[in-house]
């Protein structure tokens, strides 16, 4: 049997002794508010919903998707709300992105937030608009060669996971494609579907019907690895960029100073929502990999990521104001 960690020892407790506890018996007696950072119909919001209807299930209260389009936007809501389990934020990679590439921010995602569990990861897939001359990931590089400049890329903003993917994509490659910014991941998607834009990295499980309806040109997803809801479809790596890797990941985190036993009954909520078979199968129809963990594991995992995607965001020097 795996050793708890000290630092699970206090939520573990706390959550075996909840019947005999006042304060958690009556958490929660009013709505909660759900803070996602994406738009309407991005992959950050679908799986918001998911998350909300079954919080709601497991708690006994309505749990309230809010979309607070850009990272920061939502985080800073989230820091400033008071710390009484009412206001959760569902974070993405874009947080650890933003400790280096902002020069700047009015929060702290370390010493402002506490942490409640890892939620999932989301890989992408490089797809491009039927009109664009390229069925695969070299003839894509060999035209953005042929034309420096000359292509046009999507995402739902700078700092986001398909931001990412594509900076990566473009300085592993040799090529420079220009980057459109839109606010967030369901206009970023519909752009590229316009024709607005030729190139997108988007999350697999929004794309997927535009991709069997041939309004997308899927090229290669951004794991290492195929995956199971798209297994035809080869990865960058094997696809000519051997060490290219990317995609998103999501935790569930509140203010720092909420109290351990209302995080306790949090995890415990959503690692049951995660478990659970309904959830799990939506979830893999998606191409969401689903993930419970301890609060400890998603602070390490948020750190680690800092660290990691520091070192990507300084050599490739990006900055933002």
């Amino acid at each position: 049997m795996r050793k708890l960690s000290p630092m699970v020892l206090p939520f573990v407790a706390v959550a075996a002794c909840m019947a005999g506890d006042g304060s958690a018996q009556t958490y929660p007696v009013k709505p909660i508010r759900y803070i996602v950072t994406g738009s309407a119909g991005s992959s950050t919001d679908t799986l918001g919903r998911l998350m909300a209807e079954g919080l709601t299930q497991q708690l006994g209260r309505q749990v309230v998707v809010e979309n607070r389009t850009g990272s920061n936007l939502g985080a800073e809501v989230v820091a400033r709300s008071a710390a009484d389990g009412y206001t959760l934020l569902q974070m993405t990679i874009s947080l650890a992105v933003n400790v280096t590439l902002y020069k700047s921010l009015a929060y702290d995602i370390l010493r402002d937030f506490a942490p409640v569990t890892r939620i999932a990861t989301d890989p992408a897939v490089l797809v491009v608009h039927p009109s664009l001359p390229v069925k695969s990931v070299r003839e894509l590089i060999r035209l953005a060669k042929a034309q420096p400049d000359g292509l046009l890329y999507s995402s739902g903003g700078t700092g986001t996971f398909t931001f990412l993917a594509a900076e990566l994509f473009n300085g592993q490659a040799g090529i420079r494609m220009l980057h459109v910014p839109y606010k967030g991941g369901g206009p970023a998607l519909t752009a590229v579907i316009a024709g607005e834009v030729g190139v997108y990295f988007a999350p697999i499980g929004i794309t997927l019907p535009h991709l069997h309806s041939g309004r997308l040109r899927p090229l290669g997803v951004t794991s290492q690895q195929r995956l199971a809801a798209a297994p035809n479809l080869p990865t960058i790596a094997e696809s000519g960029l051997k060490d290219y890797e990317s995609g998103n990941w999501f935790g569930l985190m509140v203010p720092v100073k909420t109290p351990r036993e209302v995080i306790a009954t949090l995890h415990t909520a959503a690692v049951a929502v995660l478990h659970s078979p309904a959830t799990q199968k939506r979830l893999n129809e998606l191409a969401y990999v689903p993930i419970a963990g301890e609060p400890e594991e998603l602070d390490a995992h948020l750190r680690r990521e800092i660290e990691r995607l520091g070192r990507i965001v300084r050599a490739m020097n990006l900055s933002v104001e």
